[in-house]
């Protein structure tokens, strides 16, 4: 039987080593392990957390151990990690199972001579927490941005960006959210079942789900389901996974059948097919994506839940001359930073910086100016991100506008769970709606 902790460690030691992501690591871990569903969950549980916590767990190193994190033999600190992740994050493992898993990792992994330090460490952490001495609580901070960053583990340009938003307070709830494991939601596939029908058959598994207000075609599983393909009308096209927050973003662009639609940036599809639905697959829809490898994922899910009007194009968005005056509606859900759906990316925080911001900011208004000649006179525009950064967001929107004189913002008319802001935009934040964190807003064309 293989030890779910040490394929932990070989998918963690590659986050740490050669900077790969996490989820990458973590597939090809698995590819090349044996493991029951619960020793994947834990596995799973590891190396995300252990990702998402690296900051606070450090600073734990570095106030118990002589030599501070950054000079520890970087296995070592990575088995250190996967210990203290255990002690302090998992309240259903005990602390001598943590103990003790975690010093004979260090045994079978070249640090036998080390073990006796792993074990104090770990047992020094343990005493001082029974003793309400936690180094993360006790410690003195110079800032109250340097405390919710080591505290809840981001960095500290995240924490002063947030504080600016929407204040100190906040801030730490949204820290507190993105560090939970996410949430799954459905949208069912209309063109082939109800969410009546979908909820029956889940019940008939003992599988929990509830809907989502504002969301017809909306359910969130309250509880873990094991994989995905074998939920009761997978292989039917009856529903597709998708966070209710990217749901909301085909609604506001509110596609009607027969139309010509252009998603400009569509892989792996979930928007894409969510307009084929709602247009119950009548009129044609233009896929177009620059990575084919995420358009044949895009060709995937159309098959399974077997859309027919749906043409793939590959290719930048920036150059299809052919699409000029042609789309009723153009959806652009623009590359991001993902800063909404840090929940689900655990080593995004450490991936980005204020600077690449800005140059996937400088993206964002190449593709919105593009993608704004597809659209016919009179006709629609959705430009949404899922991150919740000014410099991608209301920015990129102000600066298109001011460019453009015979393009304005359309309020929102359907009925959200989140009131826009004067402008007519759509900001969705993680802690105060419970979904991911989105940016969306709708843009017309005016008649000639």
């Amino acid at each position: 039987m293989q030890n779910p902790r040490q394929i932990a460690f070989i998918a963690l030691r590659e986050v740490h080593r050669r900077g790969a992501f996490a989820d990458v690591a973590l597939d090809r871990t698995f590819r090349n392990s044996q493991l029951t569903d619960l020793d994947r969950r834990l596995v799973t549980e590891l190396v995300y957390g252990s990702v998402r916590r690296m900051r606070a767990i450090d600073f734990i190193i570095d106030k118990l151990a002589t030599k501070k994190s950054s000079q520890q033999p970087p296995d070592l600190r990575t088995i250190l990690h996967l210990g203290l992740y255990q002690l302090e994050y998992l309240n259903h493992i005990p602390p001598s199972a943590a103990v003790n898993t975690t010093v004979q990792l260090a045994k079978e992994n070249g640090f036998s001579g080390l073990s006796s330090f792993v074990n104090g460490l770990l047992r020094q952490y343990i005493r001082l927490t029974e003793t309400n001495l936690n180094p993360l609580t006790i410690s003195k901070y110079k800032s109250s941005v340097e405390r919710l960053g080591i505290l809840h583990s981001f960095p500290d340009w995240l924490v002063e960006l947030w504080n600016e938003q929407i204040g100190e307070t906040e801030t730490e709830q949204l820290c507190e959210w993105f560090n939970q494991s996410p949430t799954i939601d459905l949208r069912i596939n209309p063109l082939k079942s109800s969410i009546a029908q979908i909820e029956t058959a889940f019940k008939a598994k003992n599988i929990s789900v509830s809907r989502i207000p504002h969301l017809a075609q909306a359910l969130r599983l309250n509880s873990s389901s094991g994989a995905i393909q074998n939920l009761p009308g997978y292989s039917e096209g009856w529903w597709t996974i998708q966070d209710s927050s990217a749901q909301l973003v085909t609604h506001l662009l509110d596609p009607q059948p027969g139309e010509t639609i252009i998603d400009a940036c569509a892989a792996p599809g979930g928007k894409t097919t969510h307009i084929a639905e709602l247009i119950a697959d009548t009129g044609t829809i233009y896929a177009c994506d620059k990575t084919a490898n995420r358009l044949k994922r895009l060709k995937e899910n159309a098959d399974r839940l077997q859309m027919k009007s749906i043409q793939i194009h590959t290719g930048d968005s920036r150059e299809f001359p052919e699409f000029i005056n042609l789309a009723d509606r153009v959806l652009l859900d623009a590359p991001c930073s993902g800063l909404g759906t840090l929940h689900r990316r655990a080593d995004a925080r450490w991936h980005h910086t204020a600077e690449n911001i800005q140059q996937q900011s400088q993206l964002q208004s190449q593709l919105l100016a593009n993608s704004a000649t597809f659209v016919k006179s009179g006709g629609v525009l959705v430009y949404a991100t899922c991150t919740i950064h000014p410099l991608e967001n209301e920015r990129v929107v102000r600066s298109f506008l001011d460019s453009n004189p015979d393009w304005q913002i359309e309020p929102p008319t359907i009925d959200l769970p989140v009131q826009p802001s004067p402008e007519g935009w759509v900001k969705i934040w993680p802690h105060r709606h419970q979904m991911d964190g989105f940016f969306m807003v709708r843009l017309k064309r005016g008649e000639k």
